[in-house]
């Protein structure tokens, strides 16, 4: 029998909460009233304000602006500040975990060093080819690099995609979704003097060709963004690269 969503959300939930770190730990069990327009982050500092003040969790800003707030939620990777418990809730059932491929701190709190420092591995900071003296250079919004970057360039490195990867699941040095769409506003971004060396970079072994294309990167992007797209976009690009001189994966 498939159960159905919660329709109200008066009455009791019953929460299973992860509880322990990276060494282990188990699930233990709240009640938790529900409310109406409840969101999961709700539920988390309700139990952490009422039933057990050392439960350990991070959040920001509660609007869904800075992303930090992102656990599994019923096996699924979400911002709770925006996740409705009427939306998420199974029968009045709700399980809540720290995001996947991420070591765990304490409880619902991960350590999201490895994940940016991935970013750093993909080049993703801005190299600029100008100045502070110099003119502003224009850019034409509506040029085809322009459109490119501009459709990835929104990531607030909440590292849901990370988390949904099921690469980076088995790959542990893959460089993820968000490192490598960051790299792709990069790539097309004029302005930028690295490129030979950034595609150089998301070629290698734990780059953009270990993608296999599954999307659940773009499924569960909570702001809609495409790193599916962007990543298909670096391995055109990087293998044209290779094939006509311009970069050698054998550099040193």
């Amino acid at each position: 029998m498939i159960s159905q969503p919660l329709r109200n959300n008066a009455g009791q939930l019953k929460v299973s909460v992860w509880r322990g770190d990276e060494s282990g730990g188990r699930h233990v069990d709240y009640d938790v009233p529900g409310l109406e327009s409840q969101t999961v982050l709700d539920v988390v500092t309700w139990i952490q304000r009422h039933s057990d003040p050392s439960l350990s969790y991070r959040f920001a800003c509660r609007v869904g602006m800075c992303g930090s707030c992102a656990m599994t939620v019923n096996g699924v990777p979400r911002w709770t500040c925006r996740s409705h418990v009427r939306d998420v809730a199974r029968s009045n059932l709700l399980t809540i975990e720290p995001l996947r491929n991420l070591p765990v701190i304490k409880d619902l709190a991960c350590d999201m060093s490895a994940f940016f420092e991935k970013w750093d591995d993909a080049m993703g900071r801005f190299h600029p080819t100008a100045t502070r003296g110099d003119d502003v250079e224009p850019i034409r919004p509506g040029s085809i690099g322009r459109r490119e970057a501009d459709a990835g360039i929104e990531c607030i490195n909440c590292a849901v995609c990370y988390s949904a990867c099921d690469v980076v699941a088995y790959k542990q040095d893959y460089l993820g979704p968000a490192a490598l769409n960051r790299a792709w506003t990069l790539v097309n971004d004029v302005r930028d003097a690295a490129r030979g060396a950034r595609l150089r970079a998301v070629a290698s072994d734990a780059g953009c060709h270990s993608c296999h294309s599954h999307q659940s990167c773009t499924t569960w992007c909570p702001i809609e963004l495409n790193p599916t797209a962007s990543i298909a976009g670096l391995k055109r690009q990087s293998a044209l690269a290779i094939l006509t001189g311009k970069i050698s994966l054998d550099d040193e």
